[in-house]
C-alpha cells in the first residue's frame, strides 16, 4: 500500500485575523504551532514515516513542516521547498478583511473570490505594500498578479509530476505540507473532481490528510487523521471564513 501525506500549515496569524494571506509570508499563531505538533504526533501513532518533505517557500509551511517531522523523530529526512507549493496569489485583496470585504462587497462576491475555480481577484498593484514583485526568494520564479484556483492547479500538476511521481515510483515515502489552495489543487487533480465539487472541499489546518494509492498511483481512498466531530468543525471554521 502506497502513501502520501497532505498537510495544510497550522493557523497562521492572518488566518486568526481573518485577512486574505495568499503569497504574503507570516507566521504561525502558538495555536498553529500547536496544531503543527499535534499533526507530528497523529502521523506517529499511526506508524507513517517519511523518506523526504516537501513545503512552499512560505515559513508557515516550512514552520509546520518542521515541527511536524521533528515531533515524529524525522527532523533529519531530506526537505524540498518548491514555490509552486505556495497558496493562492490572491492579489490586490492581499492583507485585507475578509469579513469587512464581506460586508463592503456582499458575501456572494466574496465567496466568489475565495472559491470559484477560474476567476482571478483584482490584480495587485505595484504600489502595494503586499506585492511579492522583487522578492530575492522568487527570482527566477513567475511571480502572479492574481491568480484562480484553475491557476494554482495549473502549477500543481506539473509539481506533482516532476517531483513526486519519481519519487512514489523509488518507493519514498512522502509528506506533502502546503497551504490550503494548493493542497485543493492537488486534491481536484488527485480525486479527479470537477469545479463544482472542488468549491465545497474545506481543507482544515494542521490536520494530516493521507492518500492511499493503487500501483499506477491513483487515489484507493483518503482520510483525515482527526475525530470526526472534531474534523468538521474545523472544516466548518474554514468554510464560515468570509460570511459578514
Amino acid at each position: 500500500m502506497i502513501k502520501i501525506v497532505l498537510l495544510r500549515h497550522g493557523e497562521s496569524t492572518w488566518n486568526k485575523k481573518g485577512l486574505f494571506t495568499g503569497w504574503v509570508d507570516v507566521g504561525l499563531t502558538e495555536k498553529g504551532k500547536q496544531e503543527a505538533k499535534k499533526a507530528g504526533q497523529s502521523l506517529k501513532k499511526a506508524n507513517i514515516n517519511f523518506d523526504v518533505a516537501f513545503t512552499s517557500l512560505l515559513k508557515r509551511a516550512s514552520l509546520t513542516m518542521n515541527i511536524t517531522l521533528k515531533e515524529m523523530g524525522l527532523a533529519n529526512i531530506k526537505k524540498i521547498t518548491d514555490w509552486r507549493l505556495n497558496e493562492r496569489h490572491y492579489g490586490n485583496l492581499q492583507g485585507l478583511n475578509k469579513k469587512e470585504m464581506a460586508a463592503k462587497f456582499g458575501e456572494k462576491q466574496v465567496l466568489i473570490w475565495r472559491r470559484s475555480y477560474s476567476v482571478r481577484p483584482p490584480e495587485i498593484s505595484k504600489n502595494n505594500k503586499y506585492n511579492q514583485l522583487g522578492e530575492l526568494k522568487y527570482k527566477n520564479i513567475p511571480v502572479p498578479k492574481a491568480e484562480s484556483l484553475k491557476d494554482v492547479v495549473g502549477r500543481i500538476i506539473p509539481f506533482w509530476r516532476e517531483q513526486i511521481i519519481p519519487r512514489l515510483k523509488n518507493q519514498e515515502r512522502i509528506l506533502i505540507t502546503g497551504s490550503g489552495n494548493s493542497l485543493r489543487a492537488l486534491i481536484k487533480y488527485l480525486d479527479k473532481m470537477s469545479a463544482k465539487e472542488i468549491l465545497e472541499v474545506n481543507v482544515p489546518t494542521g490536520i494530516p490528510l493521507v492518500y492511499e494509492l493503487d500501483n499506477k498511483f491513483k487515489p484507493l481512498r483518503h482520510y483525515y487523521l482527526a475525530d470526526k466531530k472534531i474534523l468538521q468543525m474545523e472544516m466548518k471554521k474554514v468554510k464560515n471564513q468570509g460570511k459578514k
